[in-house]
Protein backbone atom coordinates (compact mmCIF):
# COMPACT_ATOMS: atom_id res chain seq x y z
CA UNK A 1 0.00 0.00 0.00
CA UNK A 2 1.56 3.48 -1.13
CA UNK A 3 2.12 6.00 1.60
CA UNK A 4 -0.25 8.51 2.79
CA UNK A 5 -0.33 11.82 0.66
CA UNK A 6 -0.71 14.96 2.18
CA UNK A 7 -1.18 18.43 0.50
CA UNK A 8 0.26 21.61 2.43
CA UNK A 9 -0.39 24.77 1.66
CA UNK A 10 1.44 27.73 3.03
CA UNK A 11 3.26 31.03 1.13
CA UNK A 12 5.90 31.02 3.92
CA UNK A 13 8.54 28.73 1.95
CA UNK A 14 10.43 28.40 5.18
CA UNK A 15 6.80 26.73 6.58
CA UNK A 16 6.57 24.16 3.78
CA UNK A 17 10.23 23.06 3.64
CA UNK A 18 9.87 22.39 7.72
CA UNK A 19 6.33 21.12 7.29
CA UNK A 20 7.28 18.86 4.44
CA UNK A 21 10.48 17.60 5.75
CA UNK A 22 8.87 16.31 9.14
CA UNK A 23 6.22 14.52 7.28
CA UNK A 24 8.53 13.25 5.03
CA UNK A 25 10.10 11.96 8.18
CA UNK A 26 7.03 10.81 9.80
CA UNK A 27 6.60 8.62 6.75
CA UNK A 28 3.94 10.41 4.42
CA UNK A 29 3.95 11.57 0.93
CA UNK A 30 3.95 15.10 0.65
CA UNK A 31 2.56 17.85 -2.37
CA UNK A 32 3.71 21.48 -1.06
CA UNK A 33 2.12 24.26 -2.50
CA UNK A 34 2.12 28.13 -1.68
CA UNK A 35 -1.37 29.14 -3.05
CA UNK A 36 -4.90 28.41 -2.76
CA UNK A 37 -5.86 27.65 -6.68
CA UNK A 38 -3.19 24.80 -6.58
CA UNK A 39 -4.85 23.41 -3.39
CA UNK A 40 -8.16 23.20 -4.93
CA UNK A 41 -7.11 22.02 -8.38
CA UNK A 42 -5.32 18.85 -6.52
CA UNK A 43 -8.23 18.03 -4.41
CA UNK A 44 -10.93 18.52 -7.33
CA UNK A 45 -8.28 15.94 -9.54
CA UNK A 46 -9.19 13.58 -6.32
CA UNK A 47 -5.59 13.91 -4.86
CA UNK A 48 -4.25 14.23 -1.16
CA UNK A 49 -5.30 11.81 1.99
CA UNK A 50 -4.95 14.18 3.91
CA UNK A 51 -4.82 18.29 3.34
CA UNK A 52 -3.27 21.13 5.76
CA UNK A 53 -3.96 24.73 5.00
CA UNK A 54 -2.60 28.10 6.40
CA UNK A 55 -5.22 30.95 6.79
CA UNK A 56 -3.70 33.86 4.34
CA UNK A 57 -2.55 33.21 1.36
CA UNK A 58 -1.95 35.52 -1.53
CA UNK A 59 -5.28 34.72 -3.45
CA UNK A 60 -7.95 33.33 -1.40
CA UNK A 61 -8.67 32.61 2.49
CA UNK A 62 -7.67 29.20 3.60
CA UNK A 63 -11.19 28.90 5.73
CA UNK A 64 -13.49 29.63 2.66
CA UNK A 65 -11.75 26.42 1.02
CA UNK A 66 -12.98 24.26 3.83
CA UNK A 67 -16.58 24.01 3.04
CA UNK A 68 -15.73 23.74 -0.93
CA UNK A 69 -13.65 20.44 -0.18
CA UNK A 70 -16.54 19.32 2.25
CA UNK A 71 -19.21 19.24 -0.15
CA UNK A 72 -17.17 17.54 -2.91
CA UNK A 73 -14.87 15.40 -1.21
CA UNK A 74 -17.00 15.03 2.67
CA UNK A 75 -14.53 12.31 3.83
CA UNK A 76 -11.50 14.40 3.53
CA UNK A 77 -10.34 15.72 6.46
CA UNK A 78 -8.17 19.55 6.68
CA UNK A 79 -5.93 20.84 9.48
CA UNK A 80 -5.64 24.68 9.59
CA UNK A 81 -2.23 26.07 10.89
CA UNK A 82 -2.29 29.74 11.29
CA UNK A 83 -0.34 32.86 12.95
CA UNK A 84 -3.81 34.27 13.53
CA UNK A 85 -3.45 32.84 17.24
CA UNK A 86 -7.00 33.84 18.14
CA UNK A 87 -10.29 32.75 19.63
CA UNK A 88 -12.16 33.96 16.41
CA UNK A 89 -9.70 31.93 14.30
CA UNK A 90 -9.94 28.72 16.08
CA UNK A 91 -13.85 28.86 15.98
CA UNK A 92 -14.02 29.96 12.37
CA UNK A 93 -11.97 26.93 11.38
CA UNK A 94 -13.96 24.71 13.54
CA UNK A 95 -17.46 26.16 12.42
CA UNK A 96 -16.41 25.35 8.66
CA UNK A 97 -15.20 21.85 9.40
CA UNK A 98 -11.63 21.68 10.22
CA UNK A 99 -10.65 18.74 11.68
CA UNK A 100 -7.80 20.33 13.99
CA UNK A 101 -6.50 24.00 14.30
CA UNK A 102 -2.68 24.29 14.75
CA UNK A 103 -1.78 27.95 16.43
CA UNK A 104 1.78 28.70 14.77
CA UNK A 105 4.47 28.03 16.11
CA UNK A 106 3.64 24.76 16.74
CA UNK A 107 5.44 21.07 17.55
CA UNK A 108 6.05 19.07 14.70
CA UNK A 109 5.52 16.21 16.74
CA UNK A 110 2.32 17.29 17.40
CA UNK A 111 1.56 18.04 13.87
CA UNK A 112 2.25 14.78 12.49
CA UNK A 113 0.15 12.87 15.62
CA UNK A 114 -2.61 15.53 14.05
CA UNK A 115 -2.06 13.88 10.51
CA UNK A 116 -2.26 10.04 11.96
CA UNK A 117 -5.56 10.88 13.87
CA UNK A 118 -6.92 12.69 10.72
CA UNK A 119 -5.95 9.34 8.69
CA UNK A 120 -8.63 7.16 11.07
CA UNK A 121 -11.68 6.23 9.57
CA UNK A 122 -14.26 8.76 11.26
CA UNK A 123 -16.92 7.56 13.83
CA UNK A 124 -19.64 9.89 13.75
CA UNK A 125 -20.08 12.15 10.81
CA UNK A 126 -19.52 15.87 11.62
CA UNK A 127 -22.44 18.22 11.23
CA UNK A 128 -22.70 20.74 8.47
CA UNK A 129 -21.03 23.84 9.79
CA UNK A 130 -24.04 27.18 10.28
CA UNK A 131 -23.58 30.17 8.70
CA UNK A 132 -23.65 32.40 11.51
CA UNK A 133 -22.39 35.50 11.41
CA UNK A 134 -18.88 35.41 13.82
CA UNK A 135 -18.36 38.90 15.99
CA UNK A 136 -15.54 41.30 14.44
CA UNK A 137 -12.14 40.40 16.25
CA UNK A 138 -12.57 43.81 18.14
CA UNK A 139 -15.33 42.53 19.87
CA UNK A 140 -13.89 38.99 20.84
CA UNK A 141 -14.53 37.75 24.65
CA UNK A 142 -10.70 36.53 25.37
CA UNK A 143 -7.85 37.93 24.33
CA UNK A 144 -4.45 37.17 24.00
CA UNK A 145 -2.17 34.90 21.82
CA UNK A 146 0.11 32.71 24.84
CA UNK A 147 0.07 29.00 24.48
CA UNK A 148 -1.80 28.89 27.37
CA UNK A 149 -4.23 30.80 25.77
CA UNK A 150 -4.33 28.96 22.83
CA UNK A 151 -4.95 25.58 24.14
CA UNK A 152 -8.30 27.54 25.66
CA UNK A 153 -9.60 28.99 22.16
CA UNK A 154 -8.43 25.23 20.81
CA UNK A 155 -10.79 23.64 23.90
CA UNK A 156 -13.69 26.45 23.36
CA UNK A 157 -13.77 25.42 19.52
CA UNK A 158 -14.02 21.73 20.55
CA UNK A 159 -16.82 22.15 22.58
CA UNK A 160 -18.96 24.18 20.14
CA UNK A 161 -21.44 21.70 18.74
CA UNK A 162 -21.93 20.11 22.35
CA UNK A 163 -23.74 20.79 25.72
CA UNK A 164 -21.27 18.99 28.11
CA UNK A 165 -20.72 20.45 31.63
CA UNK A 166 -18.07 22.79 32.12
CA UNK A 167 -15.95 23.54 35.25
CA UNK A 168 -13.91 26.71 34.89
CA UNK A 169 -10.89 27.26 37.24
CA UNK A 170 -9.52 29.98 38.32
CA UNK A 171 -7.87 32.94 40.30
CA UNK A 172 -10.41 35.88 40.69
CA UNK A 173 -9.77 38.24 37.94
CA UNK A 174 -8.45 35.69 35.16
CA UNK A 175 -11.98 35.69 33.37
CA UNK A 176 -13.60 33.16 34.29
CA UNK A 177 -16.89 34.66 33.67
CA UNK A 178 -15.67 35.52 29.61
CA UNK A 179 -14.85 32.32 29.26
CA UNK A 180 -18.29 30.94 29.92
CA UNK A 181 -19.70 33.75 27.86
CA UNK A 182 -17.43 32.47 24.62
CA UNK A 183 -18.41 29.01 25.60
CA UNK A 184 -22.38 30.21 25.28
CA UNK A 185 -21.66 33.12 22.32
CA UNK A 186 -19.77 30.38 19.66
CA UNK A 187 -22.14 27.33 21.44
CA UNK A 188 -25.37 25.28 19.67
CA UNK A 189 -27.57 27.64 22.57
CA UNK A 190 -26.27 31.24 21.43
CA UNK A 191 -29.45 31.75 20.71
CA UNK A 192 -31.05 31.36 24.10
CA UNK A 193 -30.14 33.53 27.02
CA UNK A 194 -27.00 33.52 29.31
CA UNK A 195 -27.95 33.44 32.68
CA UNK A 196 -25.40 34.34 35.63
CA UNK A 197 -25.92 33.80 39.25
CA UNK A 198 -22.60 34.49 41.52
CA UNK A 199 -22.92 31.87 44.75
CA UNK A 200 -21.15 34.47 46.95
CA UNK A 201 -22.90 37.01 46.47
CA UNK A 202 -26.15 35.69 47.72
CA UNK A 203 -27.60 35.18 51.12
CA UNK A 204 -27.19 31.12 51.86
CA UNK A 205 -30.61 30.73 52.77
CA UNK A 206 -32.23 32.12 49.55
CA UNK A 207 -29.44 30.45 47.10
CA UNK A 208 -32.57 27.76 46.52
CA UNK A 209 -35.00 30.25 45.83
CA UNK A 210 -32.76 31.93 43.43
CA UNK A 211 -31.60 28.87 41.77
CA UNK A 212 -34.98 27.21 41.68
CA UNK A 213 -37.52 29.69 42.13
CA UNK A 214 -40.23 28.83 44.62
CA UNK A 215 -44.20 29.15 44.99
CA UNK A 216 -46.17 31.31 46.65
CA UNK A 217 -46.08 30.70 50.80
CA UNK A 218 -43.30 28.75 50.18
CA UNK A 219 -41.80 30.73 53.28
CA UNK A 220 -41.87 34.09 54.55
CA UNK A 221 -42.17 36.73 52.70
CA UNK A 222 -43.00 34.78 49.80
CA UNK A 223 -46.21 36.47 48.33
CA UNK A 224 -46.18 35.19 44.98
CA UNK A 225 -44.41 32.71 42.64
CA UNK A 226 -41.01 33.84 41.36
CA UNK A 227 -38.90 31.89 38.91
CA UNK A 228 -35.80 30.96 39.46
CA UNK A 229 -32.51 31.10 37.40
CA UNK A 230 -33.01 27.80 35.75
CA UNK A 231 -36.04 28.81 34.70
CA UNK A 232 -34.34 32.31 33.25
CA UNK A 233 -32.39 29.83 31.74
CA UNK A 234 -34.62 28.10 29.74
CA UNK A 235 -32.88 26.63 26.42
CA UNK A 236 -30.00 28.61 26.99
CA UNK A 237 -26.39 28.74 29.33
CA UNK A 238 -26.57 28.65 33.41
CA UNK A 239 -23.20 30.10 34.75
CA UNK A 240 -23.01 29.25 38.00
CA UNK A 241 -20.03 31.16 39.30
CA UNK A 242 -17.98 30.52 42.73
CA UNK A 243 -20.04 26.91 43.14
CA UNK A 244 -17.56 26.54 45.91
CA UNK A 245 -19.40 28.30 47.85
CA UNK A 246 -22.89 27.10 47.17
CA UNK A 247 -24.23 25.83 50.51
CA UNK A 248 -25.12 21.83 51.25
CA UNK A 249 -28.91 21.94 50.32
CA UNK A 250 -28.52 23.23 47.30
CA UNK A 251 -25.69 21.25 46.51
CA UNK A 252 -28.12 18.13 46.73
CA UNK A 253 -30.38 19.60 44.26
CA UNK A 254 -28.34 20.77 41.72
CA UNK A 255 -27.01 16.95 42.06
CA UNK A 256 -30.64 15.91 41.03
CA UNK A 257 -30.96 18.57 37.90
CA UNK A 258 -27.36 16.96 36.85
CA UNK A 259 -28.55 13.67 37.43
CA UNK A 260 -32.10 13.73 36.42
CA UNK A 261 -32.55 16.63 34.19
CA UNK A 262 -35.38 18.22 36.28
CA UNK A 263 -35.77 19.79 39.60
CA UNK A 264 -38.81 21.41 41.73
CA UNK A 265 -38.98 24.94 43.16
CA UNK A 266 -39.26 25.81 46.33
CA UNK A 267 -42.17 24.78 47.71
CA UNK A 268 -43.40 22.89 44.53
CA UNK A 269 -44.22 19.32 44.22
CA UNK A 270 -44.56 19.27 39.83
CA UNK A 271 -40.75 18.11 38.47
CA UNK A 272 -39.84 20.70 36.04
CA UNK A 273 -37.98 19.46 33.02
CA UNK A 274 -34.08 21.61 32.70
CA UNK A 275 -33.28 22.22 29.03
CA UNK A 276 -30.07 24.47 30.09
CA UNK A 277 -26.53 23.64 29.74
CA UNK A 278 -24.46 24.63 32.99
CA UNK A 279 -21.17 26.14 32.91
CA UNK A 280 -19.57 26.47 36.79
CA UNK A 281 -16.58 28.47 37.77
CA UNK A 282 -14.63 28.44 41.51
CA UNK A 283 -11.09 30.12 42.08
CA UNK A 284 -11.58 27.83 45.21
CA UNK A 285 -9.70 24.41 45.34
CA UNK A 286 -12.85 22.01 45.22
CA UNK A 287 -10.76 19.24 46.09
CA UNK A 288 -9.92 20.35 49.58
CA UNK A 289 -13.50 21.40 49.88
CA UNK A 290 -14.23 17.72 49.36
CA UNK A 291 -11.73 16.55 51.74
CA UNK A 292 -13.09 19.21 54.71
CA UNK A 293 -16.35 17.52 54.04
CA UNK A 294 -17.93 21.32 52.52
CA UNK A 295 -18.40 20.03 48.79
CA UNK A 296 -20.21 16.74 47.53
CA UNK A 297 -17.75 14.75 45.50
CA UNK A 298 -20.37 13.33 43.31
CA UNK A 299 -21.38 16.78 42.51
CA UNK A 300 -17.97 17.57 41.63
CA UNK A 301 -17.55 14.87 38.83
CA UNK A 302 -21.29 15.78 37.45
CA UNK A 303 -19.87 19.14 36.94
CA UNK A 304 -16.26 18.44 35.97
CA UNK A 305 -17.20 16.37 32.95
CA UNK A 306 -14.58 19.06 30.96
CA UNK A 307 -12.14 20.85 33.03
CA UNK A 308 -11.04 24.15 31.69
CA UNK A 309 -7.86 26.07 34.00
CA UNK A 310 -8.12 29.73 33.18
CA UNK A 311 -4.07 31.05 34.23
CA UNK A 312 -3.56 33.98 36.16
CA UNK A 313 -1.71 36.67 34.08
CA UNK A 314 1.65 36.11 36.01
CA UNK A 315 1.92 33.39 33.59
CA UNK A 316 0.57 34.93 30.20
CA UNK A 317 2.64 37.83 30.33
CA UNK A 318 2.94 38.09 26.72
CA UNK A 319 -0.66 38.85 26.29
CA UNK A 320 -0.31 41.65 28.49
CA UNK A 321 0.81 44.49 25.15
CA UNK A 322 -2.12 43.41 23.28
CA UNK A 323 -4.63 43.42 26.94
CA UNK A 324 -3.41 47.13 27.23
CA UNK A 325 -3.88 48.05 23.47
CA UNK A 326 -7.72 46.12 24.00
CA UNK A 327 -8.32 48.05 26.91
CA UNK A 328 -7.17 51.31 25.68
CA UNK A 329 -9.10 51.54 22.13
CA UNK A 330 -12.30 50.29 24.69
CA UNK A 331 -11.27 53.23 26.85
CA UNK A 332 -11.03 55.19 23.85
CA UNK A 333 -14.53 54.17 22.52
CA UNK A 334 -15.90 55.62 26.14
CA UNK A 335 -14.77 58.69 25.52
CA UNK A 336 -11.84 58.52 27.52
CA UNK A 337 -8.50 59.71 25.34
CA UNK A 338 -6.64 58.04 23.66
CA UNK A 339 -3.25 56.58 24.94
CA UNK A 340 -0.55 54.91 23.82
CA UNK A 341 2.54 53.24 26.16
CA UNK A 342 6.02 53.40 25.71
CA UNK A 343 8.80 50.49 25.85
CA UNK A 344 9.68 50.80 29.00
CA UNK A 345 6.17 51.15 30.85
CA UNK A 346 5.24 48.18 28.55
CA UNK A 347 7.88 45.96 29.83
CA UNK A 348 7.66 47.28 33.67
CA UNK A 349 4.18 45.81 33.17
CA UNK A 350 5.40 42.37 32.39
CA UNK A 351 7.50 42.14 34.95
CA UNK A 352 4.65 42.56 37.84
CA UNK A 353 3.36 40.10 39.19
CA UNK A 354 -0.70 41.14 39.07
CA UNK A 355 -2.26 39.73 41.88
CA UNK A 356 -5.26 41.14 41.01
CA UNK A 357 -5.02 39.50 37.20
CA UNK A 358 -6.89 40.76 34.00
CA UNK A 359 -9.44 42.69 36.03
CA UNK A 360 -6.51 44.50 37.61
CA UNK A 361 -5.10 45.11 34.85
CA UNK A 362 -7.54 46.56 32.85
CA UNK A 363 -8.44 49.08 35.92
CA UNK A 364 -4.87 50.49 35.89
CA UNK A 365 -5.31 51.45 32.23
CA UNK A 366 -8.84 52.68 32.59
CA UNK A 367 -6.79 55.47 35.34
CA UNK A 368 -4.19 55.64 32.81
CA UNK A 369 -6.57 56.44 30.38
CA UNK A 370 -8.73 58.68 32.66
CA UNK A 371 -6.07 60.79 34.94
CA UNK A 372 -3.24 61.42 32.83
CA UNK A 373 -2.66 64.05 30.28
CA UNK A 374 0.50 62.92 28.84
CA UNK A 375 -0.22 61.18 25.43
CA UNK A 376 2.17 58.33 25.80
CA UNK A 377 2.29 56.96 29.37
CA UNK A 378 6.01 56.03 30.96
CA UNK A 379 7.59 54.37 32.97
CA UNK A 380 7.61 56.46 36.05
CA UNK A 381 3.69 56.74 35.83
CA UNK A 382 3.79 52.73 36.00
CA UNK A 383 5.96 52.88 38.64
CA UNK A 384 3.64 55.70 40.63
CA UNK A 385 0.61 53.61 39.61
CA UNK A 386 1.93 50.22 40.93
CA UNK A 387 3.43 51.80 43.80
CA UNK A 388 0.12 53.12 45.17
CA UNK A 389 -2.10 50.35 44.11
CA UNK A 390 -0.69 47.20 44.80
CA UNK A 391 -1.30 45.53 47.69
CA UNK A 392 1.10 45.28 50.70
CA UNK A 393 3.22 41.66 49.57
CA UNK A 394 3.27 39.52 52.84
CA UNK A 395 6.70 38.18 53.73
CA UNK A 396 6.85 34.62 53.53
CA UNK A 397 7.11 33.25 56.73
CA UNK A 398 10.54 33.06 58.84
CA UNK A 399 12.27 35.26 55.89
CA UNK A 400 10.61 38.66 56.71
CA UNK A 401 14.26 39.49 58.21
CA UNK A 402 16.35 38.21 55.77
CA UNK A 403 14.37 39.71 52.76
CA UNK A 404 14.60 43.34 54.74
CA UNK A 405 18.31 42.86 55.20
CA UNK A 406 18.19 41.79 51.09
CA UNK A 407 16.73 45.19 50.50
CA UNK A 408 18.84 46.88 52.53
CA UNK A 409 22.38 45.89 50.97
CA UNK A 410 20.92 46.62 47.70
CA UNK A 411 20.41 49.64 48.31
CA UNK A 412 23.75 50.01 50.47
CA UNK A 413 25.54 48.53 47.30
CA UNK A 414 23.75 50.74 44.49
CA UNK A 415 24.23 53.99 46.89
CA UNK A 416 27.65 53.22 45.84
CA UNK A 417 27.62 53.13 41.92
CA UNK A 418 30.20 50.94 40.71
CA UNK A 419 32.87 51.81 43.41
CA UNK A 420 32.62 49.02 46.07
CA UNK A 421 32.16 50.14 50.07
CA UNK A 422 34.69 50.45 52.58
CA UNK A 423 36.16 47.77 54.27
CA UNK A 424 34.30 45.97 57.73
CA UNK A 425 30.86 45.86 55.56
CA UNK A 426 30.27 42.30 57.56
CA UNK A 427 30.74 43.84 61.40
CA UNK A 428 28.86 47.01 60.64
CA UNK A 429 26.29 44.75 59.59
CA UNK A 430 26.21 42.53 62.63
CA UNK A 431 25.62 45.69 64.50
CA UNK A 432 22.75 47.34 62.81
CA UNK A 433 21.01 44.21 63.47
CA UNK A 434 22.36 43.07 66.95
CA UNK A 435 21.67 46.51 68.60
CA UNK A 436 17.39 46.81 67.83
CA UNK A 437 17.69 43.46 68.47
CA UNK A 438 19.33 43.69 72.43
CA UNK A 439 17.11 46.99 72.74
CA UNK A 440 13.77 45.74 71.94
CA UNK A 441 14.51 42.18 73.76
CA UNK A 442 15.32 44.57 77.18
CA UNK A 443 12.78 46.62 76.45
CA UNK A 444 10.21 43.79 76.24
CA UNK A 445 11.63 42.38 79.64
CA UNK A 446 11.50 46.46 81.18
CA UNK A 447 15.30 45.63 81.45
CA UNK A 448 15.67 42.31 83.09
CA UNK A 449 19.32 41.39 81.67
CA UNK A 450 18.69 37.98 83.41
CA UNK A 451 15.25 37.02 81.65
CA UNK A 452 16.75 38.94 77.90
CA UNK A 453 20.02 36.49 78.31
CA UNK A 454 17.91 33.72 78.61
CA UNK A 455 15.15 34.92 75.66
CA UNK A 456 18.31 35.85 73.86
CA UNK A 457 20.39 32.63 74.76
CA UNK A 458 23.21 34.71 75.65
CA UNK A 459 25.32 34.15 78.47
CA UNK A 460 24.95 37.28 81.18
CA UNK A 461 27.93 38.49 80.87
CA UNK A 462 28.25 38.46 76.93
CA UNK A 463 24.99 40.58 76.99
CA UNK A 464 26.30 43.05 79.55
CA UNK A 465 29.59 43.03 77.25
CA UNK A 466 27.06 43.88 73.84
CA UNK A 467 25.18 46.75 75.70
CA UNK A 468 28.56 48.44 76.75
CA UNK A 469 29.75 47.96 73.21
CA UNK A 470 26.63 49.22 71.28
CA UNK A 471 25.95 52.47 73.68
CA UNK A 472 22.27 51.12 74.58
CA UNK A 473 21.09 52.50 77.38
CA UNK A 474 20.64 50.22 80.29
CA UNK A 475 16.76 50.77 81.69
CA UNK A 476 16.68 51.43 85.55
CA UNK A 477 14.70 49.27 87.98
CA UNK A 478 15.04 45.70 85.98
CA UNK A 479 16.97 42.74 87.40
CA UNK A 480 21.13 43.13 86.12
Amino acid sequence: MNDPVVLVADDDPGIRTVVTAALERGGFQVRATGNATTLWRWVADGQGDVVITDVLMPDENGLDLIPRIRKIRPELRVVVMSAQSTLLTAVKATERGAFEYLPKPFDLNELLAVVRRALEPAKIARPAAPDDPLQPEESLPLIGRSPAMQEIYRTLARLMGTDLTVLITGESGTGKELVARALHTYGKRRDGPFVAINMAAIPRELIESELFGHEKGAFTGATHRSTGRFEQAEGGTLFLDEIGDMPPEAQTRLLRVLQEGEYTTVGGRTPIRANVRIIAATHRDLGQLIRQGQFREDLYFRLNVVPIRVPPLRERTSDIPELVRHFLTKAAGEGLPAKMLDQAAMDRLRSYRWPGNVRELENLVRRLAALYSEEVIGLDIIELELADTAPPQAEPEGDGLGHSVERHLKTYFSAHGDGLPAPGLFDRVMREVERPLLALTLDATRGNQIRAAEILGLNRNTLRKKIRELGIPVVRGGSK
